[in-house]
């Protein structure tokens, strides 16, 4: 057994999983991950691979061509594909975006359509079919039409509505314009026009409207700076770079116009971080990566005129693969709103049946023997009954409410508004409004279970700011005055006396500023010099102004701070670096750059003062500086407690020191630096080994506290959704330490947590499986499932886990596949068997697996992802929803989130600067992460409560008013005889009934906002489905059949024997219509006002003026006059006058109204002080709470040597711009050719515009 299942396939047990690096990407094959590593195969297979490589790479994968300037080339036959049978469209993507659902002649047929595909809809539009049908209906056409007709005219202008915004946001993003060569001159065109194969031209601060392969720009070396602000969030500038023959030939327009290449590369895929092609021209071939590449939704930065080549355009790009599957979604109650309806269907069907079983029963024994009954037709009781079982289906068609889904689309579109309109929710610095961008999840939002949040920028702000230090031992940071005496209020320093100070640092501590400025202690003005040039930023001057561009925001913080204090970096070239020292310029000779990465934790820089010294500058991370240290540094142990203090604080930290290096041993170290710089192969690796033997011995100079800017009230709002239940997991790209740090700063981990880590986890997971698989057999199946909790209860517990170990965990790593398994034969039937239950048995085992990680991760109160990629934070989503049954909210700001959003019941997008592609794609959005504590405890709470209370009243107020026919029909013959006027029946849905419950719906609330931010434990009614469930609808049911019982036989035992006053019997059929009808509507609209939590005029208005609605309409459609004009139609001239002004007739609707609510008072009065739930209590002492308890932020346990979760040195994922610093490559350099081609194009831009 075991045998066989690791011959299927095998776990690349030997590499343990990497917590520095994403997995692989999204769309990574099982064949490209086999092809990456040694594989044994025949010497002979061998020989033949590689003697067709070369040949059949591109052939096999890239599959893709581009023709540069030649727009027909790509409309040839061969790249055609059939769409719709002769239809034929190019499998080259227009760049015109489409979101809409509907066009001009499209909107009627299609809107109908999916309309009549909601069984309710299309089963009114059955009845109005058969109503037509005289031997069946007893009820007039009308009663149906109207309503259907009123609820299809509703539904269709909301989605006209939604639409023509969508149509409005697609015209606005493809009428954007861009420049491009048509005819041998650039020409300025919209974006829809734009096609694969076109050259464009872009200039700083645009957007990139397609995947563009960059040919050249203004900068040296045709360097390109963009913000990915929009598909990852972040807003440090990343680098791209041209291939150098492009650069060299393709800077002015002529030569683009002429520019003739040929490209084949990948076919359209969703890998952000990877490109593959391969650029033909000029008879010779260029490999192509991602760094070539400009993606759609970028923007240039820095980078004054750029050009490219269109490779992917509109849905093809790299951004719109990304974004996922977009799902229709639906809430819980939808889906249980529907199983009623049908369950409803069932019971009106049933009922129909028993009553034209009793009506050819009836027809048999009294129906034929009544000589007074015959109709003239001749027809068999059991025909009769047969017509009378559909008459009975029109007849009580109103059990399955026609109104019901036009009034839930009513509600949720105001609940939508409420929203929008909600000023605690509106961002005044951004002007940034919360937005409901659907109006069908609103209630969904108060039944939460999980929330997936992204990190950077969703939790954080991406901001980092410079807060502490520690020099020689000393803490610099806290609230003090120039002499070192503490103080709880100060001002903030004051850097005027700083030419190069932005202004913009916060700092409080004035001794810093005294010991920078007297120079008593040499170490101080070492720590910010080292600051200010160890580092790889980049330098421009804007207006006069300085201004940084690096790598990562840690790097640019530091550089700035150390701007302020005095130590401003100036300028570099590839060889110097020049920085002004307390308002004096000195320039550095750099001699080598020692660059970070995600291995080494830190960087350093050696270069030569001017007094001809050479010296080390280096920061990194605490781990890895303690381990270089020399054994003689004083203040060693005063670091180590100070780096414990930031960490308590949840500052990310970094050590600095310095070393000076003699003149031989630099001489003797350069060589090796060089030679490892030049070779061919492992040169990262043969570099990080020259740099261990020369970052040695170094003397600890400090380090630094940088704040990692939560977004304000993050800690307030984990602390009130922990406290709603509501569990919340962190799915980030970033590293462990930076995820962990955060988790810290915004109290999702606190101090006595217990962390669980992706090797606890995995070996967890294996016993669990090892249990179970030896628990398994026969017994197995019939046995109970037990569940096993995996932690002892009590602790507190969280678990962080990376993409890698998810992927090893959740046996989704990629496989090679054994070998046998490629060879090509006939198998037998036998061969094909085993192997299809070997593959059922790894599905089951990957299933069980997923399943216990689930229940697993459950278990814990705090759950963080990190390194993980789009599809994983997806996949995370989707395994909680599948095997939890819970509802799921995402949160996320850039284009890796989308996937994410979609998947999960609820997305909701941050829109800040972060761009807009999780806001497009999300149901919700607003500007900070603390407003989603309003958008789930109070927007969500209240919509669930109104929602529910709003489908019990729907449902009994509809039982009531239909089942009347039903004990009608004892009396009748089974005869599908009403009860009540047709023109009562149409109208009582829409007019008489309809207009309080829906102001319920919209305004009703159990208790305040402020008290449901309070009381975040009142959120659980929505979690746990206790207003809305079979128990609470079948409750309605029960309510409304005994309320039509009253209704129905009060008034008849009334009639049974009764005079009027005047000596008449007002027991006539209509009299007694009238009656219960008046009965009906006075108790309905009663009910209501039982319900309502929030009384406020309307609500008052509405209850009673329906009421008088009523009367009002009676009297009219009872007069005479409009009998004379329509005879057929109003056909109960004079009831209404004539059984009202009977005073017996107003005391049997008194009985029967009091008979119907006096119960239901009595219940509530007692279910109130006996059993009161949460919000009952705190409605009764609403007056004293109205105090409002300000939340405390929890004080931080100092814990010594808690330094697990430290440093986190969150530079960049990638290096830094050492690379390009050393070569020279980033350095501006007069090019006049250039300049001269940028002016033109300057003015003939102007031109274009002009005319």
């Amino acid at each position: 057994m075991n045998t066989e299942r690791d011959s299927e396939t095998t776990f690349d047990e030997d590499s343990q999983p990497n917590d520095e690096v994403v997995p692989y990407s999204d769309d990574e094959t099982e064949d490209e991950l086999e092809d990456q590593g040694p594989a044994v195969e025949p010497e002979q297979n061998q020989i033949n691979r590689e003697a067709e490589s070369k040949r059949e790479t591109f052939r096999k994968d890239c599959t893709w061509q581009v023709k540069a300037n030649d727009r027909k080339f790509h409309e040839q036959p061969h790249f055609m594909n059939t769409k719709f049978f002769c239809i034929k469209e190019s499998k080259y993507a227009n760049n015109a975006i489409k979101t809409y659902k509907y066009n001009g002649f499209s909107f009627l047929p299609m809107n109908l359509f999916e309309q009549f595909k909601r069984a309710a809809n299309f089963y009114f539009l059955v009845l109005l079919i058969l109503q037509a049908i005289p031997q069946i209906s007893t009820l007039a056409w009308y009663t149906t039409l109207v309503p259907l007709l009123l609820v299809l005219g509703i539904t269709a202008i909301k989605d006209l509505v939604d639409d023509v915004a969508r149509h409005k946001m697609d015209k606005e993003i493809n009428n954007r314009t861009c420049e491009v060569i048509k005819d041998g001159r650039f020409k300025i065109i919209k974006w829809k026009d734009i096609q694969v194969g076109d050259v464009i031209r872009l200039k700083k601060n645009d957007f990139i409207p397609a995947d563009i392969l960059l040919l050249s720009s203004s900068e040296p070396n045709s360097l390109c700076y963009v913000e990915t602000a929009e598909l990852d969030g972040e807003t440090n500038l990343k680098f791209k770079m041209a291939l150098e023959i492009t650069d060299h030939y393709l800077q002015t327009e002529d030569n683009l116009a002429t520019f003739d290449g040929f490209i084949e590369c990948e076919e359209p895929n969703n890998r952000l971080d990877k490109f593959t092609g391969t650029l033909f021209w000029r008879s010779r071939s260029f490999p192509l990566d991602a760094d070539k590449i400009l993606l759609r939704g970028c923007v240039i930065r820095n980078t004054d005129i750029c050009h490219g080549l269109v490779i992917f355009a509109g849905a093809d790009t790299k951004i719109m693969k990304n974004s996922g599957k977009t799902r229709f979604k639906r809430t819980k109650i939808d889906y249980l709103m529907n199983y009623m309806v049908y369950t409803i269907f069932i019971v009106l069907i049933l009922v129909s049946a028993g009553l034209a079983i009793g009506h050819a029963y009836w027809e048999a024994q009294v129906g034929n023997n009544s000589w007074y009954l015959y109709d003239g037709e001749n027809a068999t009781p059991s025909y009769r009954g047969f017509l009378n079982f559909w008459g009975y289906i029109i007849v009580l068609n109103t059990m399955v409410p026609i109104s019901l889904y036009v009034s839930v689309e009513v509600i949720r579109l105001g609940q939508s508004h409420f929203i929008n309109w909600d000023l605690q929710m509106y961002y005044a610095e951004k002007d940034t409004p919360a937005k409901a961008r659907t109006t069908t999840l609103n209630e969904q939002l108060g039944q939460i279970h999980y929330i997936f949040s992204d990190k950077t920028g969703t939790l954080t702000q991406n901001i980092m700011t410079f807060k502490k230090c520690c020099i020689n031992g000393q803490i610099y940071g806290d609230y003090r005055d120039a002499s070192q005496h503490s103080h709880s209020k100060i001002e903030l320093v004051d850097f005027s006396w700083n030419t190069f100070a932005d202004g913009k640092l916060a700092f409080y501590d004035h001794y810093l500023i005294e010991q920078i400025q007297s120079g008593k202690e040499p170490e101080v003005r070492q720590f910010f010099f080292l600051l200010s040039i160890c580092h790889t930023v980049m330098v421009d001057r804007i207006d006069g102004q300085i201004n940084y561009q690096a790598a990562s925001p840690d790097e640019g913080a530091l550089v700035n701070a150390a701007r302020n204090f005095g130590f401003a970096f100036l300028a570099r070239t590839q060889n110097t670096i020049t920085v002004s020292e307390l308002g004096t310029e000195r320039t550095y000779n750099v001699l080598a750059i020692l660059d970070f990465n995600s291995d080494r934790k830190r960087m350093s820089i050696i270069v030569r003062t001017p007094e001809g010294s050479i010296r080390l500058y280096c920061k990194g991370a605490d781990t890895v500086i303690y381990e270089r240290l020399h054994r003689m540094n004083p203040m060693r142990q005063e670091t180590q407690d100070a780096l414990d203090i930031f960490a308590s604080e949840t500052l990310r930290t970094l050590c600095l020191c310095y070393k000076e290096i003699e003149e031989k041993e630099f001489a003797e170290w350069n060589k090796k630096f060089t030679a490892a710089s030049v070779a061919s192969t492992n040169r990262d690796e043969a570099l990080d080994k020259v740099y261990e033997e020369i970052e040695k011995d170094l003397i600890l100079l400090g380090a630094t506290a940088i704040e990692d800017k939560l977004q304000d009230g993050v800690p307030e709002t984990i602390s009130k959704l922990a406290k709603a239940d509501i569990k919340i997991w962190v799915l980030t790209g970033d590293k462990k330490e930076t995820a962990e740090n955060i988790g810290f700063a915004c109290e999702l981990l606190t101090e006595d947590t217990t962390i669980c880590y992706g090797e606890d986890i995995n070996s967890l997971l294996h016993t669990r499986m090892e249990n179970q698989r030896n628990r398994g057999g026969v017994s197995a199946k019939f046995a109970p499932p037990v569940y096993e909790p995996f932690f002892p209860p009590g602790e507190n517990r969280a678990l962080i886990i990376t993409g890698s170990w998810l992927n090893e965990i959740l046996l989704e790593k990629k496989t090679k596949r054994s070998k046998i398994l490629k060879l090509k034969f006939p198998r037998t039937e036998e061969e094909r068997r085993m192997r299809s239950q070997s593959r059922r048995r790894l599905e089951e085992k990957k299933e069980q697996r997923q399943k216990n990680f689930v229940d697993l991760a459950c278990e814990c109160s705090a759950v963080i992802c990190c390194r993980v990629t789009p599809k994983q934070k997806a996949m995370v989503v989707d395994l909680v929803k599948r095997y939890k049954k819970a509802i799921t909210l995402a949160i996320g700001d850039g284009a890796n989130d989308v996937n994410m959003i979609k998947t999960a019941h609820i997305g909701v997008g941050i829109s800040g600067q972060e761009g807009m592609q999780a806001v497009m794609s999300s149901d919700y959005s607003f500007a900070q992460f603390r407003y989603l504590q309003r958008l789930l405890l109070v927007h969500g709470r209240w919509s669930y409560i109104r929602m529910c209370k709003f489908l019990r009243y729907f449902f009994y107020k509809n039982f009531a008013f239909t089942l009347v026919h039903f004990w009608y029909s004892f009396f009748n013959g089974y005869s599908a005889q009403t009860a009540y006027e047709d023109w009562f029946i149409t109208l009582y849905n829409v007019l008489y009934s309809s207009l309080p419950v829906l102001l319920m719906g919209l305004l009703d609330q159990d208790v305040s906002d402020k008290l449901s931010l309070r009381f975040p434990g009142l959120y659980v009614v929505g979690q746990r489905d206790l207003l809305f469930n079979y128990r609470r609808f079948f409750v309605s049911l029960l309510h409304g059949v005994l309320t039509s019982m009253v209704l129905f036989f009060i008034p008849f035992g009334a009639y049974l024997q009764t005079v009027g006053q005047d000596g008449e019997a007002p027991s006539d059929y209509q009299s007694f219509a009238v009656t219960v009808a008046s009965a009906l509507v006075i108790t309905v609209n009663f009910q209501i006002g039982l319900d309502t939590s929030y009384w406020t005029f309307v609500n008052a208005f509405s209850i009673f003026g329906s009421i008088a609605v009523y009367f009002g309409i009676m009297f009219d459609f009872h007069s005479a006059g409009i009998h004379v004009l329509f005879p057929s139609a109003f056909q109960f001239t004079g009831t209404a006058s004539n059984a009202l002004r009977q005073p017996y007739i107003w005391l049997t609707i008194i009985l029967t109204v009091a008979v119907c609510l006096l119960p239901v008072v009595a219940i509530r009065f007692l279910s109130m002080t006996i059993w009161p739930s949460e919000s009952d209590k705190i409605q009764k002492h609403r007056k004293r709470l109205k105090a409002e308890e300000q939340w405390k932020r929890r004080q931080s346990v100092f814990r010594r040597g808690a330094s697990s979760r430290r440093s986190a040195y969150a530079f960049s994922h990638q290096r830094g711009y050492a690379d390009l610093i050393s070569s020279g490559r980033s350095i501006r350099k007069k090019r006049s050719p250039l300049d001269a081609i940028i002016a033109d194009g300057t003015a003939e831009y102007r031109r274009t515009v002009e005319s």
